[in-house]
């Protein structure tokens, strides 16, 4: 022990001994020694604590533990950065939206994937004015088979008895959509400040039936139509005009030819029309209002899109709407919604094909007017895992005259919709239900068939399905369908684009069910069997003077695939087939125990 304690003694006298040589030649050439080494040899007092180890000092055997220090720093010798001309030149950036061209990430003009002027990725004047511009190619093709009358001049098909004629029929559409956009603002966490937008839509199509009279008044026009149109889809001005919060809670007005749903599924009112809306939220979002008037315009039967060569329709549409995030349930999204629809459409009005349109060819065929008030709730969103969805609408008003007598006739419908669905894993389960009131008596002062102001349903399969799908004429009853194009509503209007609301209806009951399986990320497939009823035939009586029609309206099936091979929705092909097996009530209406169908080829391309 005294040897190794000797051998230590020695170590430390010379290490201590080289130190002090080594401070004093440093310091002879104005150098220095560091720190820590100064303190081992005791030239400088030790530290309170070891900066090398941890900053919480060591406590020495037989003494209470010293204070930590109230400031530590952190690497003292650090230097400012060094300024601009020292390290190179820098590129100057006029805004954030061109920091990557900065860098030689430059990309074609028509590239859509990456930055681009066109779709609004950096601003196109000054710091804050962007432009983006949308182009859709909507390819379609329809091959159908829908109960089609033999033309009264003529029939080619000798095999053809004096009403109901061949069913195939082929639609061709194909319709480009070109959208403009400039608006002012950073739309990061604000909606713009000034916004203008152009939308026309263009389309081509031909359709092909087996029947004359059945697509034109003239019958020597044949069995096929060819038609074109251009339609102005959005003209709007749009200005925010107030921001009441510093979570950018806004009130904005809109005016102009702009779309606009009066709820989550487009039961009441989905369509581009003529109009200013008053819109805006509150209380970070929670809450969003609609105020609006719009004044309908009229629109061309063979392709659908608005017509602004025609005068304004004499139609106009008052709504007020308020929406709650988040009320009942976290998650789901309530509103209430109050609407007026005024009409004062008494005069004549035969299309571009030469059917009449205004009054409906029903009942008397006369004038009417009428006045409606929609009082309703819409609710959207889930509770837990359901994804649940509800509608309600009361219908109330007065018409002048009614559709079968002479005198004015009180409005009172209803309507309600739901449709739940759950997922699991990649497959989700949906059932739907829904309630339109009909007419039990279409001589009396009140009519009890509820008809919407201009419905696109999503629901219970949409478009897929046969019903929703096809405009079926009644045939026999007068120049009106059993529903419109893409309609759900038994409503027995000329159409949906041009003919008036029509509250002497049989009404609908509907029960389905369906999934949606996602299969790939690029592929989806939807199925839907939907079985529907009439809610009182005495409408398709008094209409087909008979005195047997039945309730059962038939059982629609329907499957179809959606593709997007990138991901997006810059392109989608979708394939669709749909059935609808006759129940009583077809059966009793058209004769026969034909089984109609409908095929959708339809291919979205968008820029």
């Amino acid at each position: 022990m005294q040897n190794a304690h000797f051998r230590r003694s020695v170590l430390t006298t010379a290490l201590t001994a080289a130190l002090s040589l080594s401070a004093t030649v440093a310091s002879a050439q104005g150098t220095s020694v560091p720190t820590h080494w100064m303190q081992m040899i005791g030239l400088l007092p030790a530290p309170t604590y070891d900066p090398y180890q941890s900053q919480i000092p060591r406590r020495r055997p037989g003494h209470p533990p010293e204070p930590l220090p109230m400031f530590v720093e952190q690497n003292p010798d650090a230097l400012n950065p060094a300024p601009v001309d020292q390290v190179g030149n820098f590129i100057p950036v006029p805004d954030r939206w061109r920091i990557m061209e900065s860098l030689g990430a430059n990309t074609p003009w028509y590239d859509p994937y990456n930055q681009n002027i066109l779709k609004g990725d950096k601003p196109f004047h000054g710091e804050d004015w962007f432009f983006a511009f949308t182009g859709i190619s909507d390819t379609l093709l329809e091959p159908r088979g829908i109960p089609t009358p033999v033309g009264p001049q003529s029939g080619p098909s000798p095999g053809s008895n004096d009403v109901l004629g061949k069913t195939n029929q082929i639609i061709f559409a194909e319709t480009l959509i070109t959208s403009f956009l400039v608006y002012k603002g950073d739309t990061a966490f604000k909606p713009p400040d000034y916004e203008f937008r152009a939308t026309l839509a263009f389309q081509y199509n031909r359709v092909n039936t087996e029947e004359v009279r059945a697509l034109q008044i003239d019958p020597t026009f044949g069995t096929d139509r060819d038609d074109g149109f251009i339609g102005v889809q959005e003209l709007f001005f749009t200005k925010d005009y107030r921001t009441a919060s510093t979570r950018y809670d806004v009130d904005e007005v809109r005016i102009g030819i702009q779309p606009f749903s009066a709820d989550f599924r487009g039961f009441l009112f989905q369509d581009n029309q003529l109009g200013v809306r008053f819109f805006g939220n509150r209380d970070n979002n929670r809450w969003q209002y609609n105020l609006a008037w719009f004044r309908r315009l009229e629109k061309d039967i063979n392709s659908g899109l608005n017509d602004i060569t025609e005068p304004l329709r004499d139609d106009d549409i008052f709504l007020a709407s308020v929406y709650r995030q988040d009320w009942p349930f976290i998650g789901f999204v309530s509103q209430g919604i109050v609407a007026y629809n005024r009409n004062r459409e008494d005069s004549s009005f035969y299309d571009s094909n030469g059917f009449i349109q205004r009054p409906a060819a029903i009942g008397r065929e006369a004038g009417r007017t009428y006045d409606v008030g929609y009082i309703g709730y819409n609710g959207d969103g889930h509770i837990g895992r359901l994804n649940l969805t509800v509608s309600a609408y009361a219908a109330i008003g007065n018409q002048k005259n009614g559709v079968f007598v002479a005198e004015e006739t009180d409005i009172r419908a209803g309507f309600l919709a739901a449709e739940a669905s759950m997922d699991f894993d990649w497959i989700r389960l949906r059932g739907s239900l829904a309630w339109a009131s009909g007419d039990d008596d279409p001589f009396d002062d009140v009519s009890n068939g509820y008809d919407a102001i201009f419905e696109n349903p999503i629901f219970a399969g949409a478009d897929s399905s046969y019903w929703i799908r096809q405009n079926i004429p009644l045939i026999g009853g007068g120049g009106v369908t059993l529903g419109g194009r893409n309609a759900l509503l038994p409503a027995l209007r000329s159409s949906k684009e041009q003919g008036q609301s029509n509250f002497d209806n049989p009404g609908l009951n509907l029960i389905g069910i369906g999934a949606d399986f996602d299969v790939t990320p690029q592929s989806r497939i939807s199925t839907n069997i939907n079985e529907l009823w009439f809610d009182d035939t005495e409408i398709l009586k008094a209409a087909r003077a008979t005195a047997d029609v039945g309730r059962n309206i038939g059982t629609d099936i329907s499957l179809s695939w959606i593709y997007r091979p990138k991901f997006t929705q810059n392109i989608i092909f979708r394939l669709s087939g749909a059935l609808l097996v006759p129940g009583q009530a077809l059966k009793d209406l058209y004769g026969t125990d034909t089984t109609y169908y409908t095929v959708l080829g339809n291919l979205i391309l968008t820029y």
